[in-house]
């Protein structure tokens, strides 16, 4: 039996679509930084852990190949809020539920306006965080579903946008700016366990589940948001225009290269290997 450390966001759903029935998993759901330190203490075989962390495993763990949790241009649910223009952003309220994203607003705001903003881990509470900070970075279902009524949804490449209006609060979607930046798209999460932990008809059965819930994005909004439409249809199209599952070539450039951009950084360390159950 594998203990399968699943994410319980919306955007994770297709990952493990109709692994439930399938024998040999043993599923638990839990944020995503919760399924890395999981998997760090051996508590799970294999889980969907934020990118960043296949670095900080206690020994080189090994990647399921082919499926994880992508984009290639906005996301829609990671994204850096402010009333600043982004090179006068001196504090950021972090939502640290997922380390990726955390090392991934740490490379941007560094690589792209030059600041280095102290963080400061917060519940993800826009209103709190901007009260204490000059930004806040929050991610998932909270992100997806602010109100776009009071907040701006355009690029931060846009740098002057918001000078004038210090009321306003911009939403700066950081799928976008990373494919802006690099060209590549950006892997949020991966299927990584430890050496010897799948087979390959385990490592089938995972792509196989990653297949049926792309076919099946409705019913996985549906079942998410059973009493809510109007979610549903947010959530559905949300996982057919924002969200990507297949990690292919592209993706793993993608990947490399924010590792390499983290470990200049010194967030971890990056010998240039990626290494995958077979």
């Amino acid at each position: 039996m594998i203990r399968l450390g699943a994410v319980g966001y919306l955007n994770a759903r297709p990952l493990v679509y109709g692994l439930e029935r399938v024998r040999g998993f043993d599923i638990r759901y839990d944020i995503p930084a919760e399924c890395a330190r999981l998997l760090h203490a051996h508590d799970t075989d294999i889980g969907l852990i934020p990118s960043i962390e296949y670095l900080r495993g206690p020994q080189p763990y090994a990647i399921v190949p082919g499926a994880g949790v992508t984009s290639n241009g906005p996301v829609a649910s990671v994204a850096i809020y402010t009333r600043r223009n982004a090179r006068d952003i001196r504090t950021i309220a972090m939502d640290s539920s997922s380390r990726t994203s955390v090392a991934l607003a740490t490379v941007l705001l560094r690589r792209e306006f030059g600041v280095a903003p102290e963080p400061v881990s917060m519940a993800p509470d826009l209103d709190a965080m901007l009260a204490r900070a000059d930004a806040a970075l929050i991610i998932g279902d909270v992100a997806l579903f602010l109100n776009e009524s009071t907040v701006d949804t355009h690029s931060i490449i846009n740098k002057s946008a918001i000078s004038n209006r210090q009321s306003a609060i911009a939403k700066h979607d950081l799928g976008e700016l990373w494919t802006r930046s690099t060209g590549l798209p950006f892997v949020y999460a991966v299927w990584t366990g430890w050496p010897g932990a799948a087979t390959q008809a385990d490592v089938a059965a995972l792509q196989q589940a990653r297949d049926e819930g792309v076919a099946h994005v409705d019913e996985v909004a549906a079942a998410y948001y059973p009493d809510d439409p109007e979610r549903q249809a947010v959530a559905a199209r949300y996982l057919r225009d924002n969200i990507r599952y297949r990690v292919g070539d592209e993706e793993l450039e993608g990947l490399r290269t924010f590792y390499r951009y983290a470990a200049e950084l010194k967030l971890v360390s990056f010998d240039g290997q990626l290494r995958f159950f077979r």
